[in-house]
């Protein structure tokens, strides 16, 4: 099972472990542009990242604050198809994502400028893999009031993965049945879960979702029929 670390961001080893045809792999240079154009719209004042997935647990970027945050007019979506980290070709899972709409509770992660641009190189290399996600300028708010100027990546819906059905009752079999490179898909979302409970913030949308799983665990764990009738016979000889 690979690992994500910041190393492998850095020297590129983490893109060549998710095992993706090299065509569908964005290149150096338009990872680059990417991030210039998203630079070019920086609004005055720090720089902040809103984190709303596995950045909360597992960031791997250098940052000076971190604040609960909540983000107004965006909700979680788990829209993108996965077939590598937590997924794979024979078996999809489902890559979280953010949708028009609601709003979602976070966390903002304050970039120190020192060194700021390999911070960002490695976040567009950890999130922009192939282009699913659309960097955007956001204003999550702290739970002081304090409006912040941050880098989101929200849902592209023009890309190949992007998947319009996000429900919990379609997601969830595909989730509970997926895993990849990186581990269970299922794993990611109780890890988002823990997070969000860690930070006393909540989503029912993630709720649903775990509870969906928790169903289909147990659905699982109870044999079928003629396996139940067998287990009795049994006993019932011993």
């Amino acid at each position: 099972m690979s690992t994500l670390t910041r190393n492998s961001l850095d020297t590129g080893e983490y893109l060549l472990s998710l095992g993706l045809p090299r065509e569908t792999i964005w290149t150096p240079e338009r990872l680059d542009q990417s991030l210039a154009d998203t630079l070019q719209l920086r609004p005055l004042g720090e720089l902040w990242v809103f984190a709303y997935g596995s950045l909360m647990w597992h960031p791997l970027l250098r940052f000076d604050a971190c604040q609960p945050a909540t983000l107004q007019d965006w909700h979680r979506s788990f829209c993108l198809r996965s077939v590598a980290g937590r997924g794979s070709p024979q078996q999809p899972g489902r890559m979280l994502a953010l949708e028009p709409g609601g709003m979602t509770h976070g966390l903002a992660m304050r970039l120190p400028e020192q060194g700021v641009e390999d911070e960002l190189r490695a976040l567009w290399t950890r999130e922009m893999v192939t282009g699913a996600y659309r960097p955007i300028w956001t204003k999550p708010v702290l739970r002081n009031g304090q409006r912040l100027n941050a880098i989101t990546f929200v849902a592209e819906p023009s890309s190949a993965e992007y998947e319009s059905d996000a429900t919990a009752a379609a997601i969830a079999p595909l989730i509970a049945a997926a895993t990849g490179s990186f581990g269970s898909n299922a794993d990611y979302v109780h890890r988002l879960d823990f997070s969000l409970a860690e930070h006393a913030l909540e989503d029912e949308y993630i709720s649903r979702i775990i509870c969906r799983l928790k169903e289909i665990s147990a659905t699982a764990a109870i044999p079928p029929d003629g396996a139940r009738s067998a287990e009795s016979d049994t006993a019932r000889q011993s």
